[in-house]
């Protein structure tokens, strides 16, 4: 039997109908997918999409825990999004990272603890690592220890390249501390010099202040509790589907509330009306009783009349 025999016995209804169910996709191996990750968490990095390669990162890692590109990649990310809690959570985690520890401490607040931290890189990595060193400085000139701030840097700027941006952020920063450390020591006596001498005499003839009051004082009016003040009731607020047409809330008017009553029945009724059936003389006299309205006369009987019987009209 033919080609052509056979289509012509097979129905044309029958023709295009699916033989059989299709077949699943396959899902991806592991590798593979860690594959296609990796290049959407590159292509993230390179846009500056930084919250959406954490996602990236966390997806990776749930695939593979132990995948220590994915773990760095996150702390890079988490750090460069100043979200320090996140990354210190991570770092305690790994139990590796030190150095990023002790900064995110450092960026915390925490300067105790980061210095503690600090000491144990300095430990393991010497005490010329540059990054110590940028941190140590750091935490020098929070603490106000300027001296030691101004010593670090200038190592540091003896040690950098001129042309680089580093070189540029050290000499900033070196500036900074010499300038506080100017103050503290010999810039204050050229400002006390600067101010005008009543005031300098002034200044000299008081004597100190007493810490140990102010303090006392402070720590009372500490103890002394403030009344806790009622919270204020919220305002209502109008529905404005419930607010007609051209009406603003506060603005308009309000509605006359003898609007539903007939108007003989208002009590404005029958005020500011003129009177009628009087003549000039009698209006003239009751003009200024404006509220009492004059009765009108009643009109006088007007006769029928008369109709004469209908006759023959003599001639």
């Amino acid at each position: 039997m033919s080609s052509k025999a056979k289509a012509k016995a097979i129905p044309k209804s029958n023709r295009h109908a699916p033989t059989g169910k299709a077949t699943p996709k396959q899902p991806l191996s592991i590798p593979e997918r860690l594959k296609r990750l990796f290049t959407s968490l590159c292509a993230q990095i390179d846009g500056g999409h930084f919250a959406n390669a954490v996602k990236t990162c966390d997806k990776i890692l749930r695939l593979d825990p132990q995948d220590r590109d994915a773990h760095q990649t996150k702390l890079f990310l988490l750090l460069q999004t100043e979200k320090y809690d996140a990354a210190l959570s991570l770092i305690d985690e790994s139990g590796e990272h030190l150095f990023e520890k002790a900064y995110s401490l450092y960026r915390l607040n925490q300067e105790e603890e980061a210095g503690a931290v600090l000491e144990q890189v300095k430990e393991q990595r010497g005490d010329s690592d540059r990054a110590c060193v940028h941190l140590e400085a750091q935490m020098a000139y929070r603490t106000g220890s300027y001296e030691h701030s101004v010593s670090l840097y200038t190592q540091l700027l003896e040690t950098s390249e001129p042309a680089s941006e580093e070189h540029t952020d050290i000499q900033t920063n070196l500036h900074a501390s010499q300038s506080h450390l100017t103050f503290l020591t010999s810039g204050f006596l050229h400002a006390l010099s600067g101010l005008p001498t009543s005031l300098i005499s002034t200044l000299e003839a008081l004597p100190p202040p007493a810490q140990q009051q102010q303090q006392q004082q402070q720590a009372s009016r500490a103890a002394v509790p403030v009344p806790a003040q009622p919270p204020a009731a919220p305002e209502k607020k109008v529905r404005k589907s419930r607010v007609p047409a051209g009406v603003v809330p506060g603005v308009t008017p309000p509605p006359d509330p003898e609007r539903w009553l007939k108007k003989s029945e208002r009590s404005t009724f029958g005020t500011g009306r003129r009177r009628r059936g009087q003549g000039g003389a009698a209006q003239g006299s009751t003009q200024g009783s404006a509220g009492v309205e004059a009765p009108v006369p009643a009109a006088p009987p007007v006769a029928a009349p008369v109709s004469k019987p209908k006759g023959k009209k003599r001639k």
